[in-house]
């Protein structure tokens, strides 16, 4: 294949160019409420249309809960919330069965999971059983209670928001649970400049408890975003970029740093993230950018450090660039392709 040949299959034309309109909007209209946050929104957008989960980790006061109840909003689809402390029950998150006098039997009342858009709030606040509760939710879209199984709406989607881990009062989430997010997220204190805007927002009257004042649009809905993720899983990907993909992860397994490697769940979320970032970027192939672009966050929740390295300050994003400047970028799939 010449380097300069992009692959000939892919979405079609017209639902590419759709895609790529619909993605760029729904990033503007989330940006006028969440100033000096674009790489986190587009992280956010990559994740659900790539059919996962998102764990944003960062100090209070940031907008990590404005940015899902904006989220949904301008998504069109239904929102529920969750605070999680430490002593939420399982039950108070998948719901329960309760006795109904009137019909003489147990009824089935849905929890807050019941949703389309969940936002789980400091869920490292929460002991391992209550976390835990997310776990068949998250992986197969749907919940059991007392040995009956529920599907939840379609799209579900988890946004799940943790302060820093050695914060006062948190409890490290389950490697299993951990990697059922498809990225985790780091969102910081804005820069000086965005702080100023943020200020002079706040003196026009801006309130972040009053979406419905902002004026802010529904792009799509549920049938809309199903579309979308349909585009997405139609974007070509060569054999050279899958190879290139689990060359990245089956590295961590071996890399000195890391104690235990990123599971194949690793390689697919990689697979997929990296297929929407090529159709947000307009193109019906991936290119090696694309993984590049996604590593980081979809691979630096997923592999455990080795305890002699955590002590030496090794951070798993340095582990991460080590890896993507030893592997060798296919020679086949240019950049500027």
């Amino acid at each position: 294949m010449d380097d300069h040949t992009p692959p000939v299959s892919g979405p079609d034309a017209a639902d590419l160019e759709a895609f790529t309109s619909a993605f760029s909007n729904i990033e503007d209209e989330v940006g006028r409420v969440l100033l000096g946050l674009d790489d986190v929104v587009r992280s956010v957008v990559v994740g659900l249309l790539a059919g996962g989960h998102i764990l944003l980790e960062g100090p209070p006061g940031i907008g990590k809960t404005l940015l899902a109840r904006t989220l949904s909003r301008v998504l069109g689809i239904g929102f529920k919330r969750i605070q999680f402390t430490p002593d939420l029950m399982p039950s108070d998150v998948t719901g329960s069965n309760v006795f109904n006098q009137r019909e003489d039997d147990f009824v089935f009342r849905p929890g807050p999971i019941f949703t389309q858009v969940l936002l789980a709030d400091e869920i490292n606040r929460a002991p391992a059983k209550t976390q835990a509760a997310l776990l068949e939710a998250m992986s197969d879209r749907q919940v059991t209670v007392d040995g009956t199984t529920r599907p939840l709406p379609v799209p579900f989607f988890t946004l799940a928001t943790q302060n820093p881990v050695e914060s006062e009062g948190t409890y490290p989430l389950p490697e299993a649970q951990l990697d059922r997010f498809l990225m985790k997220v780091f969102v910081d204190h804005p820069a000086l400049d965005v702080e100023v805007q943020l200020l002079e927002h706040t003196l026009a009257g801006f309130d972040a408890s009053d979406l419905d004042a902002v004026g802010l649009k529904t792009l799509t809905d549920a049938a809309a975003l199903a579309a979308m993720q349909a585009t997405a899983r139609s974007v070509r990907v060569d054999r050279e970029l899958l190879e290139y993909i689990a060359d990245i992860v089956g590295r961590t397994r071996q890399h000195p740093a890391v104690d235990l490697g990123a599971s194949p769940r690793a390689s697919i979320a990689l697979l997929r993230c990296s297929q929407v970032l090529a159709a947000a970027e307009g193109r019906a192939y991936v290119i090696p950018d694309d993984v590049k672009a996604l590593a980081a966050p979809v691979l630096r929740h997923r592999f455990l450090l080795q305890p002699d390295a955590e002590l030496e300050g090794t951070r798993p994003d340095d582990v991460v660039g080590a890896i993507l400047q030893d592997v060798p970028v296919p020679g086949s799939v240019k950049a500027d392709a």
